[in-house]
């Protein structure tokens, strides 16, 4: 047997389960492990410049690939505290990371010691597991269950705390014998997917919900065989964007209170049956249960057990994970269409794909300062199907949502159920991590992107590049459009003038002096008609000097971008004037 600091022994286990990069920061209780991490090889790091940003890091690196979990790694007390936020995200959106603190010695941890927190109470409700391993020979056997729970059923995040003293005990390890433990899934068996297809033959208009578990399953091929063998359209959620490519003939764009399309939620209200398949029902996409399940049937398909009547009681529920049970509605749909038992679809979709093509909303203007809806079209014409967006919450985010397109799964990588402000930089600098080659294309407004703009230094320090498309009105802006109703606009303006950069009138700070102070490149844009240029130039600047670039565009400083005031998908607010003439989108699918 191989004898062994159990700080060795944890990144042994690490490498075994596939861990190629890691993101963190060191510090005093967390040093043997980071001198583990140096003597063994083979993974990774970057210096997060906050520990918050490091978990965003793992977030945006596990969401890039299927199979990647991301690891943050922080020193005791407060760093674990720090990456409390990137926990609640991960386990909101089923993302498994793996959070390692350090922890001060165990005869001191309730003494008040320097530093010394009860971590893994903090983290209990944000996490699948969150330990405090007290004993050496323990933590083999803790971190492979760690990733056991990270894999298994609703996949999910894990913290392991480490007291200085266990990191530094010699224990016995064979890393050579080591093997992970079996992933659990629960399967649909035959006879349930026959009755929920009894279901879905009766109805005249189904739908199927696409959601996240159906990429987190890898399941996006079957998800389209299924819906193409079935003819019924697609409905994808906001995580499970780009399960379906845009510009199939069968995606029905989506529903929403907010990240929504105008045909979506026409085509929703005219279904009598709704398949979900590995969806949560969440609130900012059904709006008003009342409205959403009025006059239709619900099949529910998911992981979890006890999602499943969370929200509202679906007339049958399955326990599965969404790979799985695509596989058998492909089978069963397979034999039902060799037997004639299919009913034809065709004019049901028929009638989405028309109201695709005609309930657009309007992308082009010309106005000066420039408005959000413009970006959204240059952005269109500029990165291509290949490009994986990434963003968390605001009205970028939203309007985003309504007019860009996502074609691949897993090339909209966005924050979903925490959104917390500050994720944008270093999720994309996790994502840009995982695939090196993509084209990552960032989105945030002014108050997302000074969040953790310093994380900006970790592109610049570890030649990781990516372009970030900044959208400034200086103001909170969907903070102020939810103001609207209680009839305020209070400390939601971000305005100043900037004593050092006068030209930039109120808009306050000056994003381009503070990245390029950080060693990425910036380029600013005040005229619509030079986004596209700017996005061309951003590319190029990226590709030579291998750091973030940052292309801010100057907007009007209101704009209400379209979403409900009454929780009804059925009531829609559209602030501006909607397309009635090709060229009012003419980047529109």
């Amino acid at each position: 047997m191989a004898r062994m600091t159990a700080a060795r022994a944890a990144v042994e286990i690490l490498k075994r389960e596939s861990v190629t990069h890691a993101f963190g920061v060191p510090g005093a209780a967390i040093n043997p492990f980071y001198k583990a991490l140096k003597e063994a090889g083979g993974i990774g790091h970057a210096l997060a410049r906050h520990v918050e940003g490091a978990s965003h890091m793992a977030e945006g690196y596990t969401r890039t690939h299927p199979g990647n979990i991301g690891v943050c790694i922080g020193t005791s007390g407060p760093a674990g505290t720090d990456m409390i936020t990137g926990l609640y995200s991960a386990t909101g959106d089923s993302i498994p990371i793996l959070c390692i603190t350090g922890q001060a010695p165990t005869a001191v941890i309730h003494k008040e010691d320097f530093q010394a927190v009860d971590i893994a109470a903090i983290a209990t409700p944000v996490t699948k597991m969150a330990v405090t391993v007290l004993e050496a020979a323990q933590v083999p056997g803790v971190f492979q269950q760690a990733f056991h729970l990270m894999r298994s059923g609703r996949p999910g995040p894990v913290l392991i705390d480490l007291p200085i003293d266990v990191q530094l005990t010699e224990i016995e390890f064979d890393p050579d014998t080591y093997e992970p433990l079996p992933v659990y899934k629960p399967y649909a068996t035959r006879a349930q997917i026959e009755k929920a297809f009894a279901l879905l033959n009766a109805a005249e208009r189904p739908l199927i919900i696409a959601g996240g578990g159906v990429i987190n399953a890898d399941a996006c091929e079957r998800l389209v065989e299924f819906a193409e063998l079935t003819g019924v359209p697609v409905i994808p959620t906001l995580m499970g964007w780009g399960a379906i490519p845009d510009d199939h003939e069968l995606n029905a764009g989506m529903v929403g209170l907010q990240t929504s399309h105008r045909y979506g939620n026409a085509t929703f209200l005219e279904s009598d049956f709704v398949l979900g398949i590995g969806n949560r029902w969440a609130n900012r996409h059904t709006g008003r249960l009342d409205v959403y399940t009025r006059g239709r049937k619900f099949v529910h398909v998911d992981i979890e057990p006890t999602q499943i009547g969370k929200i509202f009681a679906p007339d049958y529920g399955i326990a599965s994970d969404a790979g799985a049970a695509l596989e058998l509605f492909v089978e069963v749909a397979k034999e039902l269409k060799g037997d004639g038992l299919l009913p034809d679809r065709s004019g049901w979709a028929a009638s989405a794909q028309e109201r695709k093509a005609t309930l657009r909303r309007r992308t082009h203007f010309d106005d000066i300062p420039i408005k959000p809806q413009r970006v959204y079209e240059e952005m269109n014409r500029a990165f291509g199907p290949e490009t994986r967006y990434v963003t968390t919450i605001g009205l970028s985010q939203i309007a985003g949502a309504q007019m860009l397109h996502v074609y691949r799964p897993r090339h909209w990588i966005n924050c979903g159920q925490a959104g917390p402000l500050g994720w944008t930089v270093p999720a994309a600098l996790g994502v840009a991590t995982a695939d090196p080659d993509a084209q990552v294309v960032a989105l945030s407004g002014d108050y997302d992107f000074q969040f953790m703009i310093e994380e900006l230094a970790v592109g610049a320090q570890h030649r990781i590049p990516y372009v970030h498309v900044l959208v400034n009105n200086s103001y909170l802006g969907l903070i102020r459009q939810a103001q609207l109703g209680l009839g305020i606009d209070f400390q939601v303006n971000l305005e100043f003038e900037n004593l050092n950069s006068p030209e930039l009138g109120v808009y306050g700070v000056d994003h381009v002096k503070v990245a390029e102070g950080l060693g990425c490149k910036a380029i600013r844009v005040t005229d619509p008609n030079e986004l596209g240029a700017a996005f061309e130039e951003a590319r190029k600047l990226a590709a030579e000097h291998r750091v973030p670039v940052v292309v801010e565009a100057i907007l009007e400083r209101v704009t209400n971008i379209s979403m409900s005031t009454t929780a009804d998908i059925g009531n829609v607010v559209e602030f501006e004037e909607v397309a009635t003439e090709p060229w009012h989108a003419p980047t529109s699918v």
